[in-house]
């Protein structure tokens, strides 16, 4: 790919937005991808590029959380292995998906995702209670795998799938949850960028540029504390999917 400064200007302040954004309240994916792919840069290229700045971003909260001990180690591991071949094949799957399929996978995917993380309520059960630590540990390392996959082929809305599943099927307090999550996003962020990169469809300066913002944007936004950030979240979600339907629009009618 050739480099155009247009690009940099798109993509890096929406990168820094996105991280921001997902930070206080996640989904934070459905603004950065779409961001490559208003910027002009193939399909392909766009979930691949996408990939190494948020896995830098993704680094950043989990060291966090690891730090202060949120998070199960012990179902960590087994967990992580099957997010990393989960996202193999799901990075396998787009590379073997030409870009018409991948767009109007787009136009299907996003305002479906982009719903759910919008209208998704506190995931934290009303009356908790403990699942038996093999069922819960078993729940985990099977969900890890699936949505591996999902975050592997397309991404945005990983996070909160993960949330869902540790929290409403595994019956993990949130906390905990949270660092569990971001250390299988992150592991599976890493295995399908590494695909990605064999494959050749990484964009190196725009990638690394667009990753020193994805650090800001974290670290900015997890030091803010806002009673309720989806107030902002959701209308700049909304305005960024608007202008990437009449992007991929644009294109289909050219």
């Amino acid at each position: 790919m050739d480099m155009n400064i247009i690009q940099f200007i798109i993509v890096c302040p929406a990168v820094f937005l996105a991280s921001f954004v997902d930070a206080i309240a996640g989904g934070g994916g459905l603004i950065s991808l779409p961001a490559y792919l208003i910027a002009g840069v193939p399909v392909h290229f766009a979930i691949a590029t996408n990939k190494l700045s948020s896995a830098t971003g993704t680094a950043f909260s989990t060291a966090r959380y690891i730090k202060n001990g949120y998070a199960d180690m012990k179902v960590a591991a087994p967990s992580v292995l099957t997010a990393l071949i989960g996202s193999v094949i799901g990075a396998n799957i787009a590379l073997h998906t030409s870009e018409r399929v991948l767009q109007i996978l787009l136009m299907i995917l996003l305002p479906v995702i982009a719903f759910y993380v919008m209208t998704r309520k506190n995931l934290e059960p009303e009356h908790p209670f403990s699942l038996k630590k093999s069922i819960e540990y078993t729940i985990v390392i099977i969900s890890s795998f699936f949505i591996g996959i999902y975050d592997g082929f397309y991404g945005p809305g990983t996070g909160t799938f993960l949330l869902l599943a540790f929290t409403g099927l595994a019956k993990m307090d949130v906390r905990t949850a949270s660092g569990n999550l971001k250390i299988v996003n992150l592991s599976s962020n890493i295995a399908a960028l590494v695909t990605f990169i064999v494959a050749g469809k990484v964009f190196w300066p725009l990638g690394l540029t667009a990753s020193v913002f994805s650090i800001a944007g974290h670290y900015i936004g997890a030091g803010f504390v806002m009673k309720d950030g989806t107030r902002i979240v959701r209308p700049i979600i909304l305005v960024v999917l608007c202008l990437l339907f009449v992007k991929i629009i644009s294109g289909f009618v050219n």
